[in-house]
């Protein structure tokens, strides 16, 4: 049996398509095995990138809340210790200066007292005081009640009395 030229491109050609159509399944057979693998690697990578990722985020974050937490809770304590000290000054001061007026109030009171009581011993003595001047007693008189001074206390007349 003897091909013609016709035949024979005819049976060339379709063995070449047949060929051209097995190359072409298994290109693409590979390819999508290619492509399954490479979607699990990549996949892969993803996750790993992923948790790396969020492990980082999660240690970068611990960084900064320990970063910002120690500054944080010295400054509230300094703020703390400051308003409680200004207050509990203030607050002895208050009691301080009440503790004082009541202590002026009793002194004037005393004081007025104390007028009062004098205002009835030089109504009572006419005048007359009792002096100590190194050493020396005096009677002191009003002033113009006695005609000859031997003895004078602040320009009034005085009378030495004898130290026995």
């Amino acid at each position: 049996m003897t091909s013609t030229p016709n035949e024979l491109t005819s049976r060339l050609r379709r063995r070449l398509e047949a060929d051209h159509r097995q190359i072409e399944e298994t290109a693409a057979s590979e390819l999508r095995r290619l492509g399954g693998s490479l979607s699990a690697v990549v996949d892969a990578a993803l996750r790993t990138i992923e948790a790396d990722t969020s492990s980082a985020v999660g240690r970068l974050s611990a960084l900064l809340r320990r970063a910002w937490l120690g500054p944080l809770v010295v400054g509230l304590s300094l703020s703390l210790g400051i308003v409680g000290g200004s207050w509990a000054g203030t607050r002895w001061l208050w009691s301080t200066i009440e503790q004082q007026i009541e202590v002026l109030t009793v002194l004037r009171v005393d004081i007025e007292e104390a007028r009062a009581t004098l205002a009835r011993i030089e109504k009572t003595t006419w005048g007359v005081t009792l002096r100590e001047i190194d050493g020396e007693r005096f009677v002191v008189l009003p002033a113009g009640t006695l005609d000859t001074r031997l003895w004078t206390v602040g320009g009034r007349p005085a009378l030495k009395l004898s130290s026995e």
